[in-house]
């Protein structure tokens, strides 16, 4: 299921019914502007100011509009940095794809933790984040266009969905980026005029191109083998799932099991840093999950269950990606629950 997020705020309906919301902290005194913004917006994903950011001037506001199957959003803020932590989605149900075009400022230092990607060293003006997934970005002063999707359009150009997480387009070179941005860009200029049957398809049209970017950026391409691919990335997956708790459960036994090919096999899970990166994230995804939503388990028993061989393992390797250890973990999720 695709949930949304809540914003707080101005809610009203534009002339043309589509629905919107607006927040901005211009009304809040100087120096309560970025605890406003923290408080009421960064709700799904935490501002980390420092001391002196706290006592700067600070501007941002947020206009949403809610469409069907689609949000859209404009956003325009002072530089900041931002972090969607593991713990953070361990307590909240909002998993969202997004993908953000920066039509002013840039996103820079994105860091991916339950991945193999690390902190990109360069700023992009396209970034795609699976909100169920922890991320860490900074911002620089900006204006950003998002459009959450939903799954099932992400899965039109990647097999796995969860493979768009971090993808980055540094500048609009190619011309389906270009168009791709220039698209949103003018679909923002332009909502409040439009009628919401027109809003939606131009809306629907700019997730499919800046997806279809993505993809190429991601070398994936468009050809009419996407469907082949996503089926036997599909019967990849429910294997490895059935199997995850297997200690032995390595690539080798899913290529001999399902009867695929290595070439094949290292196609499908590329974007995943390999098939065996791909087994292990699944692994410390499970046990995050276990760690949440059994607070009595033991440690050693989540490893276990998640495939680990052992608990010392387990812990190096969750620590290794989420920078905190499991029983850290378990008391950060407790405190917000």
């Amino acid at each position: 299921m695709n949930r949304g997020i809540s914003l707080p705020g101005v809610h009203s309906t534009l002339q043309n019914g589509i629905a919107y919301s607006r927040f901005s902290v211009a009304a809040e005194p100087p120096q309560r502007r970025l605890t406003a913004w923290r408080e009421r917006v960064g709700h799904v994903i935490d501002v980390l100011p420092s001391w002196c950011d706290l006592e700067k001037p600070f501007n941002a506001s947020i206009d949403r509009y809610e469409l069907e199957g689609l949000t859209f959003t404009d956003c325009r803020s002072d530089a900041m940095s931002l972090d969607r932590s593991l713990a953070r989605i361990s307590r909240d149900s909002v998993r969202n794809f997004a993908v953000h075009v920066f039509v002013e400022g840039e996103v820079r230092d994105v860091s991916v933790r339950s991945l193999s990607r690390a902190a990109a060293p360069f700023a992009a003006k396209v970034l795609a984040l699976d909100l169920g997934q922890p991320v860490r970005m900074r911002r620089t002063d900006c204006r950003v266009l998002t459009l959450f999707v939903p799954a099932a359009m992400v899965e039109e150009v990647f097999p796995d969905p969860e493979a768009i997480h971090g993808l980055a387009i540094q500048q609009a070179t190619t011309p389906i980026a270009r168009l791709a941005v220039e698209h949103i860009a003018a679909l923002a200029s332009r909502v409040g005029r439009m009628s919401a049957a027109a809003v939606q398809a131009d809306a629907r049209a700019g997730a499919q191109l800046l997806v279809a970017a993505l993809g190429k950026q991601a070398r994936l391409g468009d050809s009419g083998r996407a469907g082949a691919r996503a089926a036997m990335f599909g019967q990849a997956r429910r294997y490895i799932q059935a199997n995850l708790h297997r200690a032995d459960l390595s690539p080798d036994d899913v290529i001999a099991a399902l009867r695929l090919s290595r070439p094949t096999v290292y196609r499908l899970f590329q974007h995943e840093g390999g098939l065996g990166s791909y087994i292990r994230h699944l692994r410390l995804r499970h046990a995050a999950d276990e760690l949440a939503g059994h607070p009595n388990a033991m440690v050693a028993d989540v490893a276990y269950g998640a495939g680990f061989r052992s608990a010392s393992d387990f812990s190096r390797a969750f620590r290794r990606a989420f920078d905190v250890a499991p029983q850290d973990f378990r008391a950060l999720s407790r405190k917000a629950a």
